[in-house]
């Protein structure tokens, strides 16, 4: 059988068309040119003037990433799978038979991302790109947090007592780089509560299951209208729920209400809140020690409706995505959760864009 010429690539390139290709759906929606001058400027690509091998297009390599974080793969398996998907080179612009990027390359890539902080001004850049396109945020925030996984250390006590005291990992295994480097120092346990609540004969709720998660945690704040994410923070997942408050909660909301569970109501955060204008919605405890009254009760389910919606998208990053944390590091796993983040974006912009086109 002969070898398929130019016609016959363009043919199959052609059906993948029509049958659908997710990836077209993701070009035709997000202007991911907008992203050119952010890249370049926060990168320092130079115009190769002064010579040198020319890097790969620094979108090409962005949309990369993105499909990495999409499809929950190693930089090894994204260089596989650049080469042999055509809808994947076809997306990012890549010739059949051409340079594409390897491991290495697509690593390289995102730490310079991480170290330039290129990343976060590109999700903030699509986050004015949203703006632009008329998804203004409105009718409130809502605030949550979601626990990412990490691969598990095993570290002896006087280790486990220097990660505590903020040592580093080169000064905690000095003798041993090898083992330094793939220790994560920055990642803690803490204990999931929650599951299927059950009850005892009488009635009585049993008490949940707590489940030993180490990892992060990724907290977010996504307007109520549209479900976007719009600000993010990242710590490890011992933190504290409600001390992101601060950083998750902004002013540029059309609605002043705030939206969260009880683990970020507090006098402080309720006071900073008030301090701005912001009106709390968060649920709150219940009292130490008696039940809690009715018109709490009712309150907070009113509360829970609304807030919910916020599960929905730790529910789509960890369903879709895989979430799991491989790298090492807090910078790393940040760079992570921002690129999943910004999928889930693009992922909601085609929902929307596609509602509005059906009328």
């Amino acid at each position: 059988m002969g070898q398929p010429g130019l016609f016959g690539l363009s043919d199959h390139l052609e059906r993948l068309s029509q049958d659908g290709d997710p990836l077209e759906v993701l070009e035709a929606t997000v202007d991911f040119e907008y992203f050119r001058e952010w890249l370049v400027e926060g990168l320092g690509y130079g115009d190769g003037s002064k010579g040198g091998r020319p890097p790969f297009d620094p979108v090409s390599m962005f949309k990369a990433l993105i499909l990495q974080t999409q499809h929950n793969l190693s930089d090894k398996r994204t260089e596989f799978m650049i080469r042999d998907r055509l809808s994947w080179m076809r997306f990012l612009g890549f010739e059949l038979g051409g340079a594409t990027p390897d491991e290495n390359t697509i690593r390289h890539f995102r730490n310079r991302m991480i170290d330039t902080g290129t990343l976060k001004r590109v999700m903030k850049a699509f986050d004015w790109q949203l703006r632009k396109k008329g998804y203004i945020p409105m009718s409130g925030q809502i605030v949550d947090a979601s626990l990412v996984p990490a691969p598990k250390q095993r570290n002896t006590d006087a280790e486990k007592e220097a990660i505590k005291a903020g040592k580093t990992a080169a000064e905690i295994w000095p003798d041993d780089p090898a083992k330094a480097a793939q220790k994560d120092v920055d990642a803690r346990w803490t204990l999931k509560i929650g599951g299927k609540v059950r009850y005892k004969p009488d009635g009585t709720a049993l008490p949940q299951i707590a489940t030993p998660v180490f990892g992060y945690k990724s907290h977010i704040s996504i307007d109520r209208r549209y479900g976007f994410i719009r600000q993010a923070v990242v710590t490890s997942a011992a933190a504290p729920d409600g001390r992101q408050l601060k950083a998750l909660v902004t002013t540029d909301n059309l609605s002043s209400e705030v939206w969260a569970d009880s683990a970020y109501r507090s006098a402080g955060n309720e006071a900073w809140l008030a301090k701005r204008m912001l009106t709390s919605r968060i649920r709150r405890r219940k009292p130490a020690g008696k039940p809690m009254p009715q018109a709490m009760a009712r309150a907070n389910a009113k509360k829970s409706t609304v807030r919910a919606a916020v599960e929905h998208v730790f529910a789509h990053q960890k369903v879709r995505f895989g979430m799991f944390i491989r790298t090492i590091g807090l910078a790393r796993a940040e760079a992570k959760l921002t690129l999943a983040n910004l999928a889930y974006n693009f992922d909601r912009l085609i929902f929307h864009e596609r509602r509005a086109a059906r009328g």
